[in-house]
């Protein structure tokens, strides 16, 4: 029996507990105060404590924490119709056989965390009859030890409550339905019928009897009208626990997936249940994404796993199963840190303790060995629930990375190897050549920078595949060419580099260089397509040309440039003055990147005159460039890089928008009509939306679009794309003149010309310049214009600089010309003063 104090503490602790029932606050708080009084009395305290034990109305059992009843008093005794000895000392299941093994646990969680424990039961007496009553459950001290008090109050006279009970079932989201002790359907709420998908005005019972419903378990084994969780609880009078079942309405060939829970109960006096409860929600959907969780599981290879580590319980899904080559599942972590190989098992313990001692969670990469013997990767991640030790769990992920592990050795190969022709990649030849200068005992190194003449070209006007099959064949020249003699690698695009080592031999680089030349001797061939591509190549050596891989590939490269604007197909060895060159260039790309908010350009204008007559019909608008720290500079020394920097896309506008103004200037002269023609270079036309540029133009100097003419390189004729051709047909719709510029020099194709909207040919400069003597020259200049002509399209030669020219030109049928026999580029003034001097 425990101390008075323990149970006054007890008691107190009960009735200050809000959630109590107000009467059961009173009585407790009264029992409290009885049992306070009596304390004065020391010799008596034992007695009063049982009288005021006793004197509670309503059963009052003392219980310990493994369900043991440890007292009970006199209103106990008379509810349950049995002796004391019945009772103390036995089971907890003796005044209730209904409880499930572990109804304790709940009780202990709620009172541990300071609150009281409420639940509805149904006891039974000495000869079976059953009571349903409410039970509250305190903290109690008996004996010195904690123990639970529990008040259990009578529900049999509820009438009251049981109709507020009926409304609350019929208003809940989870369907209740109740069978009679024969099995038929008495109620069912709302809910139910939605499930079920029963129609308004039909019998439930009806639609549920067999034939018209079939019923199975998770597994798909289809179950018998006595196998139902309701009839089984009916039989047995025990509660069944919720049981996931599908219901298959064969009418509506629908199955629904429904937990069922059904619950037994009696009739005040009764040993058998008079009917049962079932409960239940509709988990279709929760069924399906779980199905889903499971298949996308299998399908990314990776599990679930959770361990309880209060208990030692380990679970894992299917998939984490399968991951570890288990055929049973394991139930402990011990069991899977043994698939492991020791040195990761040591790990995974590690981190384990450490994220149950609160140091947060882990990912980690292990490596085992399957039962099967087949070895497996995995990536591990866990991270911790909870905060109590004892009910510490750590749940987590386990990925295959098996197949990805496997891999790995080749994507480190294939990290240094580029694909398509099977070199060293850019960051293999980096590595290599760091590690070469790195080692002493290496006896100079040279590096030799290779980029293919003319392939862009190629690529724009054969396509990609053919690109591809050109760096491919020329990967096979340099090869065959270098040998064993240097390391190769495809730097990127169409550039190559070879490092070889200088030795004894000082003048391999450059022997190298000249065998790479030749091995381009013989032309590339592509389906019926026959071409020329030739080399550039630029030469730095190590120590003298710079000391990292950095240095000595930016000044193979610098001489590798310097080689492409000279003379193409041929060497050039890195030298202080090309350094210096290299310094020059940047120079002037850093003072023309500020040309335009300077106003450091200025236009020129060459006539366009008609060949017969003379007269100026157009003016060609031509950028120069003053600057004060590099002088006066032509196009042919700063249009090139304009185009590498992108400055050409900037500098284009600004030559648009000047030409248009001066023509505005002109015509409100009255110096009539004059059509300016201007260049509109190829990073320009793709990086703008050049029609509307040109409209927006116009419209601001109030020009029509006769007035401007654009001149495009014959690039623009292999974009045989849609957004090209409805540029040139809105600048056409304008009024704008369009001309190709240079016509004859690129690898221009008829087709593509036939397709654009365009005006006129340019016949360029380089042929011009070898008539009538050249015979070659001569022959370009009537193909050109007799293309010109079967097309439809205007004609100008550039270029035209002695009479013998002019005559040509004319037998040939070219109207117009440009060039220096007429007029250099003028300056606008004296443009005007030639224009005002022809006008009549």
């Amino acid at each position: 029996m425990p101390d008075t104090d323990a149970l006054l503490a007890a008691l107190k602790r009960a009735a200050e507990n809000p959630t109590l029932p107000h009467g059961l606050q009173s009585l407790l708080f009264e029992t409290r105060n009885v049992l306070q009084a009596a304390v004065a009395d020391s010799a008596a305290e034992r007695s009063r404590y049982r009288a005021l034990f006793d004197a509670v109305p309503d059963p009052v059992s003392v219980i310990a924490w493994d369900g043991t009843v440890l007292d009970l008093n006199k209103a106990g005794i008379a509810a349950y119709r049995r002796r004391p000895e019945e009772i103390i000392g036995k089971p907890i299941h003796v005044l209730n056989p209904d409880l499930p093994r572990d109804h304790m646990g709940p009780v202990w969680d709620a009172l541990t965390r300071g609150d009281s424990y409420v639940v509805e039961v149904t006891n039974m007496r000495a000869d079976g009859t059953r009571f349903p009553v409410e039970v509250h459950s305190a903290n109690f001290e008996y004996d010195g030890r904690p123990c639970v008090v529990a008040v259990a109050r009578d529900l049999s006279d509820r009438i009251e409550a049981d109709l507020r009970y009926r409304e609350l079932m019929a208003v809940i989201d989870k369907g209740i339905m109740v069978r009679d002790a024969q099995g038929r359907i008495t109620y069912a709420n709302a809910a139910a019928f939605r499930m079920l998908d029963v129609e308004d005005g039909l019998s439930l019972d009806e639609e549920l009897r067999p034939g018209r419903w079939r019923v199975v378990d998770e597994d798909g084994n289809e179950l018998q009208e006595q196998d139902l969780p309701a009839f089984r609880a009916l039989r047995t009078g025990r509660m069944e626990d919720s049981t996931v079942l599908g219901f298959y309405n064969e009418r509506l060939r629908q199955l629904t997936w429904l937990a069922v829970a059904s619950v037994p109960q009696f009739a005040p006096g009764a040993d058998k249940p008079h009917q049962v409860l079932s409960l239940f929600s509709d988990v279709t959907e929760l069924k399906r994404d779980s199905a889903l969780f499971d298949r996308v599981q299998a399908l990314a290879h990776i599990g679930g796993w959770q361990w309880d580590a209060g208990r030692g319980l380990l679970y894992l899904s299917d998939e984490a199963q399968r991951i570890l080559g288990f055929d049973n599942a394991p139930t402990t972590m011990e069991q899977m840190l043994a698939t492991l190989a020791e040195g990761d098992r040591i790990r995974l313990r590690e981190v384990l303790e450490r994220t149950l001692a609160g140091s947060g969670g882990f990912d980690l990469e292990l490596q085992g060995r399957r039962a099967d013997g087949r070895l497996f990767h995995v990536r591990a991640i866990g991270e911790p629930e909870g905060e109590q030790p004892l009910s510490l769990h750590v749940t987590g992920t386990l990925q295959d990375i098996t197949e990805r592990k496997r891999t790995e050795e080749t994507l480190r190969v294939q990290a240094r190897t580029d694909p398509l022709t099977g070199l060293f990649n850019r960051d293999a030849v980096l590595g290599e050549l760091q590690a070469r200068l790195a080692d002493q005992a290496m006896a100079g190194i040279a590096v030799l920078y290779i980029d293919l003449d003319r392939f862009k070209v190629v690529n724009d006007v054969l396509g990609h595949a053919a690109g591809d099959d050109l760096l491919v064949s020329a990967a096979h020249r340099i090869t065959h060419a270098v040998g064993t003699e240097g390391l190769i690698a495809r730097f990127g695009g169409d550039e190559f580099l070879v490092v070889c080592n200088v030795g004894d031999d000082p003048a391999r680089p450059e022997r190298l260089a000249d065998t790479i030349l030749g091995a381009f001797g013989d032309s590339f061939r592509f389906d019926s397509e026959e071409f020329t591509i030739t080399a550039s190549v630029g030469i730095a050596r190590a120590p003298d040309d710079g000391q990292t891989p950095q240095a000595l590939i930016q000044n193979a490269d610098a001489a590798m440039y310097d080689t492409k604007r000279r003379v193409r197909n041929g060497w050039q060895a890195f030298t202080p003055a090309l350094a210096q060159s290299q310094q020059e260039r940047l120079r002037l790309e850093t003072h023309l990147r500020r040309a335009t908010e300077n106003n450091e350009f200025h236009l020129v204008y060459q006539p366009q005159v008609d060949l017969h007559g003379g007269g100026i019909v157009a003016a060609e608008a031509l950028i120069r460039w003053r600057n004060q720290h590099l002088g006066e500079m032509r196009p042919d020394r700063f249009i090139a890089h304009a185009e590498t920097t992108g400055d050409i896309i900037r500098i284009g506008s600004w030559v648009l928008r000047e030409a248009c103004r001066q023509v505005r200037q002109w015509r409100d002269a009255g110096l009539g009509v004059v059509r300016v023609a201007v260049n509109v270079s190829y990073r320009q036309f793709l990086g703008d939306d050049l029609a509307v540029i040109v409209r927006d133009t116009l419209r601001e100097f109030d020009l029509p679009g006769s007035a401007l003419e654009l001149e495009f390189t014959e690039r623009v004729l292999i974009e045989d794309a849609p957004d090209t051709l409805r540029t040139f047909a809105e600048l056409r719709a304008l009024g704008v003149m369009l001309t190709i510029d240079d016509f004859g020099e690129g690898y221009s194709a008829l087709n593509y010309l036939r397709r654009l909207p365009i005006h006129g040919l340019k016949l360029s400069q380089l042929f011009v310049e070898g008539v009538p003597g050249n015979k070659s020259d001569v022959a370009v200049c009537q193909a050109v214009s007799g293309i010109a002509r079967s097309l439809g399209l205007g004609l100008v030669a550039e270029g035209v600089e002695s009479a013998a020219q002019r005559e040509f030109l004319l037998q040939l049928g070219v109207p117009v010309g440009q060039g220096f026999l007429f007029a250099p580029g003028l300056p606008p003034g004296e443009f005007a003063r030639r224009l005002g001097q022809a006008a009549p």
